[in-house]
């Protein structure tokens, strides 16, 4: 009977360790990147500017990690990004919402995919939004340790950027 319940035990420290629901680092979502310690910060908007997705990570992860998810549930006409989301795989999912995307192709890519270089100045808009977003000092100095208050923070300054 002690047998069965030091099993037991185990295997719930072992489920505790690999559950989803996040401890230590990857609770805090910091990440080691060129500039030291980070947080970033994905965003999708729309036309205007406003944002209507916003997703944390560590500052070491890859753009291209929560693209689908930014994208998901989103019909646009036109999709715009940055070279970080220059992926087969994402502008197959955009082409198939109908969508047009306007990704410049990466410097290393041997067939450099075609792309609308007018449309895409019109990217300015979501670093506008992240310049603005740079105004609430909480945000910019990242006081939170926790990922889930500093989004919640992240959420409701862009809330406070859409009602201006």
């Amino acid at each position: 009977m002690a047998d069965d319940r030091f099993n037991d035990r185990a295997s719930a420290s072992a489920r505790r360790r690999r559950s989803p629901a996040k401890r230590g680092a990857d609770a805090q979502g910091l990440g080691r990147s060129r500039g030291g310690l980070s947080t970033k910060i994905h965003a999708a908007g729309d036309a205007l500017g406003n944002p209507v997705r916003l997703i944390g990570s560590p500052g070491q992860r890859n753009d291209i990690a929560f693209a689908h998810e930014l994208v998901e549930g989103f019909a646009a006409d036109v999709t715009i990004a940055d070279k970080g989301y220059d992926a087969d795989h994402l502008c197959d999912r955009i082409v198939e919402t109908g969508g047009q995307p306007v990704i410049p192709p990466k410097r290393n890519r041997t067939f450099k995919r075609p792309y609308d270089a007018e449309l895409y100045k019109e990217r300015n808009i979501i670093e506008r939004f992240f310049n603005k977003l740079k105004h609430f000092r909480r945000v910019a100095t990242r006081y939170d340790k926790l990922l889930a208050n500093f989004m919640g923070f992240v959420k409701l300054a862009a809330i406070a950027i859409w009602l201006k």
